[in-house]
This record gives structure tokens, C-alpha cells and sequence, in this order.
């Protein structure tokens, strides 16, 4: 049986563009690249390489064919940050109705982290946001992510709306 964890979700939010405290990636090899219909295949790999060291499993009980209808929706937008030819990690955005745009999956594969890439890329995925229209840009994280998740959100200028303490049973 895997064991049980306690987790602190942490819901944030950006109120606006003024507010971001932007890094820049100086590194011309580092690129921000929009992947419009990209493939189920292609997005599992993004996801797995990014999430699986932090237990990122919600998208790995969807079938292929609701993932596909979900990724058409013009409401979802995939970046995938690129260093030379490599992936770097990649961000998820969803445009919501009550004009916010989510942050939904945000993260570096193992081999960039450290690099200041996450900056470069919560700056460029907030960008990207308010670009889309956001009134204002929302993510969250919890305790199983990445402990440079949280100080990251803050420091671009994301605050803390509300934490949740919940019990989740977590893989060997």
C-alpha cells in the first residue's frame, strides 16, 4: 500500500500585468514555442517528462479521445519552453469565463531545473495570459511540486488566495 500524505494546496493569482516581476530568459538558445492542435501523443509526452517526478496523474486517466477533444478547445493554449532542439518543460494555459486565465500545468524537465528557466517561463506564461485577455492569471501548487514552485509564483508577484490541507495517497 502506498503511503498517505498530508498536502497544502496553495491557490494564487496575479490581478494584473502591472504586478508581474518579470525574468528574462539572456540565454538566445532558450525559446517559447505555442503548439496550436497539438497531438494526444506529443502533450502525454510533455506531461510525463515534466510531471511525473511531482505525481502529475490527472491527465493519465483521461482516454485518448477526451484528451484530443480538450486540447482542440480554443479555450487551451500549450507552450513548450525549447533550449537548443531539447525541451526544456512546458506551460498550460485555460482562458475561463469569467475572464481569468488559469496556469492548469507549469514545469521544467529534471535536467533545467535550476537553471532560472522557470522564471523565464512564468514570465513568458503570464505574458501570454494577459495577452489572451486575462483579467487575471490564477495557479496553484501544492507540497508535492517542485519547493521552487511556490517562491517562484511569489517573487514574479503572484499572492496567496486561499490554502487547502488535504490527505492523498502518494506512490513509492
Amino acid at each position: 500500500m502506498s503511503p498517505i500524505v498530508e498536502v497544502v494546496r496553495t491557490y494564487l493569482e496575479l490581478k494584473s500585468r502591472d504586478r508581474l516581476r518579470a525574468a528574462y530568459a539572456n540565454d538566445p538558445r532558450v525559446r517559447f514555442v505555442p503548439r496550436p492542435g497539438i497531438s494526444v501523443a506529443r502533450y502525454r509526452e510533455l506531461y510525463q517528462a515534466v510531471g511525473a517526478r511531482w505525481h502529475w496523474h490527472d491527465r493519465d486517466a483521461w482516454p485518448d479521445e477526451e484528451l484530443a477533444r480538450y486540447l482542440a478547445s480554443p479555450h487551451i493554449v500549450v507552450w513548450e519552453c525549447v533550449v537548443d532542439e531539447e525541451t526544456a518543460g512546458y506551460f498550460e494555459l485555460a482562458a475561463r469565463d469569467d475572464g481569468s486565465v488559469e496556469i492548469l500545468y507549469f514545469g521544467l524537465v529534471d535536467a533545467f531545473i535550476g537553471q532560472g528557466l522557470g522564471k523565464a517561463m512564468l514570465t513568458r506564461a503570464v505574458e501570454e495570459s494577459f495577452a489572451l485577455g486575462a483579467t487575471r492569471v490564477r495557479l496553484d501548487t501544492c507540497t508535492l511540486d517542485s519547493p521552487r514552485a511556490l517562491p517562484n509564483y511569489k517573487a514574479r508577484g503572484f499572492e496567496v488566495v486561499r490554502t487547502l490541507t488535504y490527505e492523498q495517497e502518494v506512490p513509492d
